[in-house]
């Protein structure tokens, strides 16, 4: 009694993680598009320690996920639709995911 009640909650606590984990993704991903944004209209953050590492930190994080979706969607004049996809498959994914491990 008391192990299916500790499984029950470990997949309840595993499936909440990994929604918040798909949530903090496609955070960081609409903060890497607004930044590309910003620059790309001319801002610039010249010899800035702190923008210069957050800048990184997102790039590091996001561009290989995006990068698979470039491959294949080809940008249509300034637009790159890769973002879109990109977050739209996560939330996909992250929801079955963690429905897989909720009901399972």
């Amino acid at each position: 009694m008391t192990s299916t009640f500790l499984l029950a909650t470990v997949q309840t606590e595993v499936a909440g993680f990994i929604r918040t984990l798909t949530y903090v993704y496609v955070l960081l991903i609409i903060a890497y598009i607004l930044t590309q944004l910003f620059f790309g209209f001319g801002g610039r953050m010249p010899y800035n320690r702190t923008g210069s590492a957050v800048l990184g930190f997102l790039n590091d994080t996001v561009s290989p996920y995006l990068n698979v979706f470039r491959r294949f969607i080809p940008p249509l004049g300034p637009l790159d639709l890769s973002p879109i996809v990109g977050i739209f498959v996560l939330q996909i994914a992250g929801n079955l995911l963690a429905s897989i491990i909720e009901n399972a």
